[in-house]
């Protein structure tokens, strides 16, 4: 039904105007993962410091509060700088290149990636001990490595990529042809 006689009945909107889908997962993936990570570290900061370690499951799992100043494993603690501003890199590169997403499989793995970094940053930029020296926020023990969300975000997100990657997908959505 039309609202005055002649009037459009479209939002007006031409429709190449809107982002692809593969652009709106991205957004999703990346406010999920942010809101995921940021959630279960305030949880872990409320329910887990000052504790023992409690196992979720024996010999493989245990959940444990720490907070780590560096990169994996707790490598480059005196570089908490250097890693906050790899990690603002990081983040401006990947936005950027989400313009030009067309593959839902790039959205997702760029999504956890931008997810996983700006889940890291917001530590390293508002934690203590201070302002963009900020340590991480871990708590999830898998043995040798103690991680958080945002860690598993980038974890899955490397292996998407890698993923799409080998297939021979572009992040546009064209495809390689391979001779």
């Amino acid at each position: 039904m039309q609202a005055a006689r002649g009037a459009s009945l479209t939002s007006g909107r031409d429709p190449e105007d809107l982002p692809p889908s593969a652009v709106r997962l991205f957004a999703v993936v990346v406010i999920v993962a942010v809101a995921v990570d940021q959630v279960t570290k305030v949880l872990a900061v409320r329910h887990l410091q000052g504790r023992e370690p409690v196992e979720v499951i024996p010999g493989l799992i245990d959940l444990r509060f720490l907070r780590n100043g560096g990169a994996a494993l707790g490598t480059g603690s005196s570089m908490t700088i250097v890693l906050t501003v790899v990690a603002t890199i990081v983040a401006i590169v990947v936005i950027r290149m989400s313009a030009k997403l067309r593959d839902r499989g790039w959205a997702v793995g760029l999504g956890l990636l931008l997810g996983g970094a700006v889940g890291n940053l917001i530590d390293r930029v508002f934690r203590e001990p201070s302002t963009f020296r900020g340590h991480v926020v871990d708590f999830i023990d898998y043995g040798p490595f103690v991680g958080n969300v945002a860690d598993i975000a980038l974890t899955i997100a490397a292996v998407v990529i890698v993923w799409r990657s080998w297939r021979g997908v572009g992040i546009d959505g064209t495809h390689e042809v391979r001779s």
